[in-house]
This record gives C-alpha cells, sequence and structure tokens, in this order.
C-alpha cells in the first residue's frame, strides 16, 4: 500500500493510501498518540490530502479512519484555552477556518465513508458526520461532549445529527453532551451498521466502497451531488451560527471552568 506524505512538514498527521480496490482511497488521521485530536495543523494537513485526491483521476470512493483506538477525540485543549485570549469577533472567524479545513471532505465528488474504528468524540464525532456514509466499532464512544465543557457545538454537529437522528434525539446528544455507543448510533440512525473488531469497521467500509466503484462513475457522482445539494440546505447557516455561539462560549468562565475538569 503507497503511503503519500501531505507536504513538508514535522510530522505527518494524515497519511492517504491507495487500497486493494482501484479509485477507493483512504485517508487516515495518523496522531494516534494524542488520540488523533484535530489542530489546526491536522487540519491543515487534512485539507491538503483532499487537494490532492482531488487531483486523482480515477476517483471512486473515499474512506476517512483513525489510526490507533480512536477515529478522533475532539479538538485540541490548548487551541481553545487559547480562545478565551481572543475576542468574539477574531474567534467566530477562527472557528469558520477551523471548520473549512475538515469540511473540505465534501468537496469531493465521490461518496465518502467514515470507518469510526474507536472513540469518536465532540469535533471528531463532526467530522464523522460530515461524511456521506458511517460505519462504527460496536463498543466505540461517541459524543458531541461540547456542552459538557462549556462551549456551544460547532463544526456542523447542529447541522448534521438532526438530518440522521431527527430533531428530537440530535437535541438530546447536543444539550446534554451524553456519550453513546457505535451499537446504539446504528439503532439511531447515525452509523449504518456496527461490528465487533477494528478489522470488521474497515473490512464493511472497504465492501461498500467496493461496491460504489462498481458503479457507473457519472451516475455516481450524480447522485452524490444530488444528496449533497439536499444536505447542504442551511449548512453554511448553522456553521455561521455555530462559530458565532463559540465565539460567545470562548468568553464565558465556564469554559475555563469545564476544560480544567477534563485536563
Amino acid at each position: 500500500v503507497a503511503v503519500a506524505s501531505c507536504g513538508a512538514r514535522h510530522a505527518s498527521y494524515v497519511d492517504v493510501e491507495g487500497t486493494s480496490v482501484p479509485g477507493v482511497h483512504l485517508i487516515r488521521l495518523n496522531r494516534p498518540d494524542k488520540l488523533n485530536s484535530l489542530t489546526v495543523e491536522v487540519g491543515e494537513q487534512f485539507q491538503e490530502a483532499v487537494g490532492g485526491l482531488e487531483k486523482q483521476e480515477g476517483l471512486r470512493a473515499v474512506v476517512v479512519t483513525g489510526a490507533g483506538r480512536a477515529f478522533s477525540a475532539g479538538g485540541d485543549l490548548g487551541f481553545l484555552l487559547a480562545r478565551a485570549e481572543h475576542s468574539r469577533e477574531e474567534n467566530a472567524e477562527e472557528m469558520l477556518r477551523f471548520y473549512s479545513r475538515f469540511l473540505a471532505i465534501r468537496r469531493l465528488p465521490v461518496p465518502i465513508i467514515a470507518a469510526i474504528n474507536g472513540a469518536a468524540v465532540g469535533a471528531g464525532m463532526c467530522l464523522a458526520m460530515a461524511c456521506d456514509m458511517r460505519v462504527a466499532l460496536a463498543k466505540a464512544k461517541m459524543s458531541v461532549n461540547f456542552t459538557r465543557i462549556g462551549i456551544h457545538p460547532g463544526l456542523a454537529a447542529t447541522h448534521f445529527l438532526a438530518k440522521s437522528a431527527g430533531p428530537q434525539f440530535a437535541a438530546k446528544m447536543l444539550l446534554t453532551g451524553g456519550m453513546i455507543s457505535g451499537e446504539e448510533a446504528c439503532k439511531r440512525g447515525l452509523v449504518l451498521d456496527a461490528y465487533d473488531s477494528q478489522e470488521e469497521v474497515a473490512d464493511a467500509a472497504l465492501s461498500i466502497a467496493r461496491e460504489i466503484a462498481e458503479a457507473s462513475p457519472v451516475a455516481v457522482r450524480e447522485v452524490t451531488e444530488t444528496l449533497r445539494q439536499q444536505s447542504n440546505i442551511g449548512l453554511q447557516e448553522a456553521l455561521r451560527r455555530e462559530a458565532e455561539a463559540q465565539a460567545v462560549t470562548y468568553n464565558a468562565p465556564d469554559m475555563i471552568e469545564g476544560l480544567a475538569a477534563v485536563r
């Protein structure tokens, strides 16, 4: 399997690999010692990885996953603490830039499948929800825990959760910040299927990608665009609202207390 570096960096936190299926590529978050937390640098590399795949001829589908025991445990605490030093206006713009790096995955004109190989928490859960389909480890911990640490949800959490799980269950997850398993996520419609091992999760994602790759590439791209048009309705408004609301919570004492509790 060929691994492509995503630019000249001190470390490669995002790997792009070919798979056994022609036209299907894998994007792997590769920061396992930090549970694949989503930082600005990771976002820049992720955006570069997407840019490279956009130029890939014959691209049919992409699988997104994490290295090690987590898909992604969410945002970087240091980055969040630093937000308290900036104004609301600066933070709102900074968060829109942050969102755009990871939501770049939706620029790819082919289906995106999240292989949730472990914990998907906070921004990590949001990244998974931004993909077109998801499969998960049955015991994976999944949560949009923003309110638990005094922060408004971001990265399209308020937009995509409701579209998959319905407004009522989405409201419960977003307001309580509670945790569910991959198995429950499957019952709630957040993921297609849940599996007992990481290997099964990877195989299931690749199996879906293989079926897609065997279909008409033109038709698949057109259907993908049609589905994205529907799911994108209201997205930009939601992102702007999330960024502005996160900026409010960054300047509130609740966030400092919440982050201190989880450090």
